[in-house]
């Protein structure tokens, strides 16, 4: 398989890198101090295009690919997990199911105002009982002559405040278990919905989580996405395509980490020298690069494997339990190398270790991942 970038992903790699310095980077040191919503850099993403880059042209997007968005994932994580979330959930997750198994007539009045950033999406899928386990939810959708009324509630939903349409997935018949789960496209103000408490997160401070709740929410037939009982192969599918762009955020923030990490050994000096010096920091960092440029290769693989219509999934698992631990290994030895100064807030080595813990656990934990991979193992063999 060959991993170079054609000379227009290049193109759109320097480009993105050069947008992520100087438009996203400056702000997010503050992002995180406060954990308030980044709306001035979400207008900055959604005036540069990246709401509308994996969407088809005929609805207004730049029609790339999944290589392409996790090029874009990668450079806005290294400068800002927290922002690069706002596109990497909306496009790689939430507008998934409309762009897979959306109607035309969905597709024509949901995906232009995404692709011009006018609007995100938000993917309501986990519940308090039902997390790594969707097939114990509790949301229900009563069928009404010409819609449906749901009621439960959503714990954790990224963007849930700020989305202008929720992907909702809950249960016509709860003896279904997975069987009776239906997708939904939700518009903000539909009455009965509502948003709860924000969460308090140790990291991604700036990339707001909330309840949402549903209390007779009425949502017309036409708003139902695919079939009833379709809805958990919906998911899934969305969550296959997002576990990829984990992998590249992970590398972003993995990549963040190990250049604050070398810069660092290159200018403390102990012991009269450099401590780049010392073959311990010298084994850390070799194993830092090893361990990033093996998540890139992994994610990579994965992405050019969903271009070109091949089976990725267990690919795409590969890529996230691997990049995600990687960051988390990455950042902990990049807060080693700077010793007492990178446990205080005065460098951001304790922000990159807090952003990357999640990575591990959101849209499949690394043993949810783990299971993926071994029965596709066990299937091929």
């Amino acid at each position: 398989m060959d991993f170079d970038l054609t000379e227009e992903q290049k193109m759109l790699q320097s480009s993105l890198r050069d947008f992520a310095e100087k438009e996203i980077a400056p702000a997010a040191s503050s992002i995180d101090k406060k954990g308030e919503f980044p709306a001035a850099e979400i207008k900055k993403m959604a005036d540069f295009g990246l709401f509308g880059l994996t969407i088809p042209e005929k609805y207004g997007g730049s029609g790339k690919g999944l290589v392409e968005l996790c090029l874009a994932i990668e450079e806005l994580a290294y400068a800002s997990a927290a922002v690069d979330n706002y596109l990497r959930v909306s496009l790689s997750l939430a507008i998934v199911p409309i762009m897979q198994s959306g109607t035309e007539a969905q597709k024509k009045k949901y995906l232009p105002p995404h692709a011009s950033g006018e609007q995100m999406a938000c993917f309501a899928l986990t519940e308090s009982g039902a997390g790594s386990d969707p097939s114990g939810m509790e949301t229900t959708a009563a069928r009404k002559k010409d819609g449906y009324v749901i009621n439960g509630s959503k714990l954790f939903i990224s963007i849930g405040e700020h989305a202008g349409i929720a992907v909702v997935f809950a249960t016509v018949d709860k003896s279904l278990k997975g069987r009776g789960i239906t997708a939904f496209v939700v518009d903000k103000n539909t009455p009965g919905l509502s948003v709860g408490k924000r969460e308090d997160k140790m990291g991604m401070r700036g990339f707001i989580s909330t309840e949402l709740t549903f209390e007779d929410c009425f949502v017309p037939v036409e708003n139902r996405l695919g079939e009833e009982g379709q809805g958990l192969k919906i998911a899934l599918e969305a969550l296959d395509v997002s576990r990829v762009t984990v992998g590249a955020e992970a590398v972003g923030i993995s990549r963040a980490a190990y250049e604050a990490a070398l810069k660092y050994a290159k200018e403390r000096r102990q012991f009269g020298q450099p401590i780049s010096n010392f073959q311990a920091i010298q084994w850390m960092l070799a194993d830092m690069a090893t361990q990033i440029d093996a998540a890139r290769l992994l994610t990579f693989r994965a992405a050019r494997l969903h271009d070109t219509d091949r089976p990725f999934i267990k690919e795409a698992a590969m890529a996230k339990v691997f990049a995600s631990e990687a960051s988390g290994f990455v950042t902990s030895k990049a807060l080693q190398i700077h010793g007492g100064y990178g446990y205080t807030k005065d460098y951001p080595l304790e922000r990159y270790f807090r952003d990357a813990k999640v990575t591990e656990i959101y849209e499949g934990t690394s043993e949810i991942m783990r299971m993926v991979i071994a029965r596709s193992l066990l299937r091929e063999s």
